[in-house]
């Protein structure tokens, strides 16, 4: 769901810890000296005490991967969850101190830009990840949902991707063929198999005549979920938001052994049609959107490789071993989706 970094590129080699405070106190955000860096290796994401004792969260954004109005319309989105009482954290409207500083962009102005970079913050919001095998929370998790969607039906998106259909795997598949990263030895079973299966997920889609799309969160899974005791769940930030079916922020919560899935499934629709209607063709489409992110993950990764920080972190990525290991999946991934019926 996100454009390329340019090949070779270090895309954060100058943000140290000075250019990040600097940037700050440009608009208005006066740090004391404490950060701590964050997990988040698309975006480069800082915790920041602040002279008038607030904490924040400021995220660096990854240049080239989104366009100024994508950014903008995520930040849209969520100020207009967080006016309807949805719980969300919404980015932090900024001032800059003087003339010579970035320029601030939206209304009201959310995102900070200077040369390639930009940047924006919002209010720190603590919590642990939510116990999915609790129905009771389930049953929360998807009200909330439902609460969100609610909202989201309103309007639609005019920049941010779409996440429908095939397109998404095709497009990682077609750059990850150009891209000569899959060995050779490995490249002939995954390819015939990818292709294999992106047939199959166009079938499915097909089969739902009238698919509704709409704005979703578009990457809900356990470690985007926030959870308090007393608030319940809350995302922090909404940097996949995308157009496409409403499944596809329910079905990264199933567990992934099927015997228990539809307990899941049913907790979470129970919570969700609260607030919102679904219909239920679309869980036709959970295999093949679960297929759509497998490929679309190895093309994530590969797209990345040229940031030190993905070699680092994902040292198996790229080996035989690896593509060897996709091919399977894939191979147990149209299995899935034929034993699932269509529309």
């Amino acid at each position: 769901m996100q454009n390329d970094t340019a090949p070779g590129a270090l895309p954060f080699a100058q943000l140290t810890p000075d250019a990040v405070l600097d940037a700050l106190d440009s608009v208005g955000l006066r740090g004391d000296g404490r950060l701590l860096q964050l997990n988040s290796y698309e975006n480069r994401v800082v915790q920041v005490h602040l002279e008038d004792g607030r904490i924040i969260v400021a995220k660096f954004y990854r240049p080239q991967r989104w366009s100024d109005a994508q950014i903008l319309e995520e930040h849209a989105f969520a100020l207009e969850l967080a006016a309807a009482e949805v719980p969300v954290v919404a980015p932090l409207v900024l001032e800059r101190t003087d003339t010579s500083g970035p320029l601030l962009l939206g209304d009201p102005p959310t995102l900070a830009r200077q040369g390639e970079m930009r940047w924006a913050a919002s209010p720190r919001c603590g919590g642990r990840a939510p116990e999915l095998d609790d129905d009771e929370v389930l049953t929360w998790v998807g009200r909330f949902i439902g609460r969100l969607h609610a909202v989201a039906r309103q309007r639609s998106f005019e920049h941010r991707p779409r996440w429908d259909g095939v397109a998404p795997a095709r497009a990682a598949f077609d750059w990850l063929l150009a891209s000569e990263m899959i060995p050779p030895d490995a490249l002939p079973a995954w390819q015939r198999t990818a292709e294999q299966a992106m047939a199959a997920i166009a079938r499915h889609f097909d089969a739902v005549p009238g698919l509704r799309q709409q704005r979703l969160h578009g990457d809900v899974h356990v470690g985007n979920l926030l959870w308090t005791p007393d608030a319940g769940p809350h995302f922090v930030d909404l940097d996949d938001a995308c157009t496409g079916p409403a499944v596809q922020d329910l079905w990264m919560l199933l567990p992934g052994e099927r015997s228990v899935s539809g307990r899941a499934l049913a907790c979470l629709l129970e919570g969700y049609t609260t607030f919102c209607d679904f219909d239920e063709r679309e869980l036709s489409l959970i295999e093949p959107l679960r297929t759509v992110r497998l490929i679309h993950y190895s093309g994530w990764l590969a797209r990345r490789w040229s940031d030190p920080a993905f070699p680092a972190a994902f040292p198996w990525f790229g080996s035989s071993a690896y593509w060897a290991e996709q091919t399977t999946r894939l191979r147990q991934q149209l299995e899935a989706m034929e034993d699932q019926p269509t529309g």
